[in-house]
């Protein structure tokens, strides 16, 4: 070839060459603090400003409920408008094992504090009739028949196929009030509907 300049043939790196950022320290480096003060909580790196750092946070855990509560929709129907709430609290110091799993052990950690919802209690004792999880690796189908209980709820598993056998108990309906009209609010005052 004529005209061209020979090959570049790369050599050995000088210890200075390595990638850095201006902050100091190695660009892979600190990645891995950011991704650790947003998602596993971490302590906020060099050079954020907290609020964003925040305010991220916040987002990515908004985004992690949502796909959790897709996995696990009688869980947070169950919790309500405490749902985010209750699952940012469970998660904020945790790094996603995926939904599937996020859900199941954020389940059983309300089914061991006596906080789990009877709809949730439900949704987990299919799951555990449905599938062996461990808590360390992905949950696999089981083979054999088996029962799982959660929050009075019963479910058996026989042929693949899962029943509920007892649903979990419901709290009691509201009495009406004293004058047999309407229905006490939550914090047990004067009834909020009459006639």
């Amino acid at each position: 070839m004529t005209g061209s300049s020979p090959p570049i043939k790369p050599g050995p790196s000088a210890p200075g060459d390595r990638e850095s950022d201006p902050h100091g320290g190695p660009l892979a480096q600190r990645q891995a603090e950011l991704v650790a003060a947003l998602v596993a909580g971490g302590p906020p790196p060099a050079g954020f400003a907290p609020a964003a750092l925040a305010a991220t946070r916040a987002a990515l855990l908004r985004k992690r409920a949502g796909e959790v509560a897709r996995h696990w929709p009688l869980l947070a129907a169950g919790l309500g408008t405490g749902w985010l709430s209750t699952f940012a609290g469970w998660a904020a110091g945790r790094p996603t094992a995926g939904s599937l799993r996020d859900g199941w052990d954020l389940a059983r950690s309300l089914h061991a504090r006596g906080a789990l919802p009877p709809v949730g209690a439900e949704e987990l004792a299919t799951r555990e009739a449905r599938l062996r999880y461990d808590g360390r690796r992905a949950p696999r189908p089981r083979r054999l028949p088996a029962v799982a209980r959660a929050g009075g709820a019963v479910a058996v598993q026989i042929t693949g196929r899962v029943r509920l056998l007892r649903p979990a108990p419901r709290p009691p309906a509201t009495q009406p009030t004293a004058d047999g009209h309407g229905v006490p609010d939550a914090a047990g005052s004067a009834s909020w509907i009459s006639d």
